[in-house]
């Protein structure tokens, strides 16, 4: 790593923060612990006024409106889309009319996929229309469509072991739900492993801890030299019978029909705000005069969504919250010495596109970048925060979590990672993400029940006072969270 200002100096075994023997330093300091311990104890009366303002004072329910206002008027956001277009103009008009800094829009290429019409008619053993949700990025259908019959399996293995079964047919996954990111792979390759055995389509279960009928969409993976076929996600409750169907010797055959197309790349925006820092950016003699080095901690949420629903939870909420956390800030006129950095990112949806271009056009500065935080799994009630860093800054950061006692959400996590901060964690950057009720997000995400209604502004008034709290402090305390 290039240039850490707050590097671990010696230590063989992280000791009790209490005790005070471990010792970190940079290029002005050498500070224990305790000395940390006690400089993040003196921000207790600024995050006292944070939560006041956000969940009981006249910012309550800001976020929630602000977020009702948008998604009404714009509704879903897909990569590539008008509306998502449309939402990025109001969000910079909206930064820009909050007196925010250095608000500007960073252009990126993203995918532009189209679903179209889409349907799928059980014809044997009886006649049974489902509701289905075409996958991203897949291809459609002839006009005519795809007739034939469905072979039913629960595993990637299952459909090894039949592969002369599947020649021909429709490959149904009826794979139990057994957590969202083990469960997700027959989302993203079952179209794949079914084209290598000869399938003509794939019908995957909807990856979801539970159904009221409702089919989720989401990003699907084809693979170089397999042919594509046409792939989308079926309801629990269908799956179940016609996997039932199957264990009696019961034929069924399945017309498909998918208009969906792909499009060239469309030009998008990665929407950027700050609250510049105090003391940092600070003039430094480079190969062009008077550049700057800005320290950051980055706070973010994706703007894009798919294209049903509201994308109120996925990914509104993440984002409005991070705008709220730069708001709530600045309206008790606080400037940390480092600068706050929102970022609005484009295309998460198909796998972190405007993420990351928006890496690679700023890697160089990583060793500038304190903390980067993504909230991308609901802004329900949080429970804490998820992380990922050294033992040195986790420690730090279970003492800022200290600070949000008036509200209870105290506790660390492990596991901050997020589609859309994943680069800068590679490069050994810590990261941070919000974590909620992930069951009640995996039910609703990517799926018609994406919407307004389940929304609690309250929630979302506590969730922006953790965001606004931990980007504050971290952001102004007087070294940079350690990295290993």
């Amino acid at each position: 790593m290039k240039s850490l200002l707050f590097t671990f100096v010696c230590v063989v075994h992280l000791l009790p923060l209490a005790s005070g023997n471990t010792v970190y330093g940079n290029d002005a300091s050498q500070r224990t612990l305790q000395d940390i311990r006690e400089e993040i104890s003196g921000y207790r009366d600024v995050a006292k006024s944070i939560i006041k303002l956000a969940v009981y004072g006249k910012a309550q329910n800001r976020s929630y409106e602000r977020l009702a206002l948008l998604v009404d008027t714009i509704g879903p956001r897909p990569s590539g889309s008008k509306s998502l277009e449309k939402a990025i103009r109001i969000m910079y008009q909206n930064l820009q009319q909050e007196g925010l800094e250095n608000v500007h829009l960073e252009p990126v290429k993203v995918p532009h996929w189209e679903r179209g019409v889409e349907s799928a008619v059980m014809l044997e053993p009886r006649f049974h229309k489902m509701a289905i949700l075409g996958l991203g990025s897949s291809i459609g259908t002839p006009p005519e469509g795809i007739t034939a019959e469905v072979l039913v399996v629960t595993s990637f293995e299952e459909l090894q072991r039949r592969a002369p079964e599947a020649k021909g047919k429709i490959v149904v996954y009826n794979q139990p739900y057994v957590g969202y990111s083990r469960t997700v792979q027959y989302r993203l390759w079952g179209a794949a492993e079914a084209a290598k055995v000869g399938a003509l389509a794939s019908l995957i279960r909807s990856v979801t801890s539970l159904s009221i009928y409702s089919p989720h969409t989401g990003i699907q993976e084809y693979q170089v030299g397999v042919p594509r076929v046409p792939t989308a996600c079926i309801t629990v409750e269908d799956a179940e019978m016609m996997s039932r169907m199957a264990s009696r010797g019961t034929r069924i055959v399945i017309q498909l029909k998918m208009g969906a197309k792909n499009y060239p790349e469309a030009d998008s925006f990665n929407t950027v705000a700050e609250i510049i820092g105090s003391k940092y950016p600070e003039q430094v003699e480079k190969q062009h005069r008077d550049s700057m080095v800005q320290k950051v901690v980055l706070v973010s949420g994706h703007l894009d969504s798919w294209d049903v629903g509201q994308g109120a939870i996925d990914d509104g909420g993440g984002a409005f919250i991070s705008w709220e956390a730069l708001s709530l800030i600045k309206d008790l006129g606080l400037r940390p010495k480092r600068t706050l950095r929102l970022v609005l990112w484009t295309a998460e949806e198909q796998g972190g596109v405007g993420a990351f271009q928006y890496y690679q056009l700023h890697k160089e500065a990583v060793s500038n970048f304190s903390l980067v935080m993504e909230s991308d799994l609901g802004t329900f009630l949080p429970y804490g925060l998820q992380f990922t860093g050294s033992d040195q800054a986790r420690t730090i950061m279970k003492e800022v979590m200290s600070l949000l006692r008036p509200i209870n959400v105290t506790r660390v996590f492990s596991g901050g990672e997020g589609t859309d901060i994943n680069y800068w964690i590679q490069a050994g950057v810590p990261g941070a993400s919000l974590l909620d009720d992930l069951y009640k997000y995996f039910s609703l995400h990517h799926s018609h029940g994406d919407t307004m209604s389940v929304m609690d502004p309250k929630e979302m008034n506590i969730a922006a006072a953790v965001w606004a709290v931990v980007s504050y402090v971290v952001a102004d305390m007087e070294d940079m969270l350690p990295r290993s």
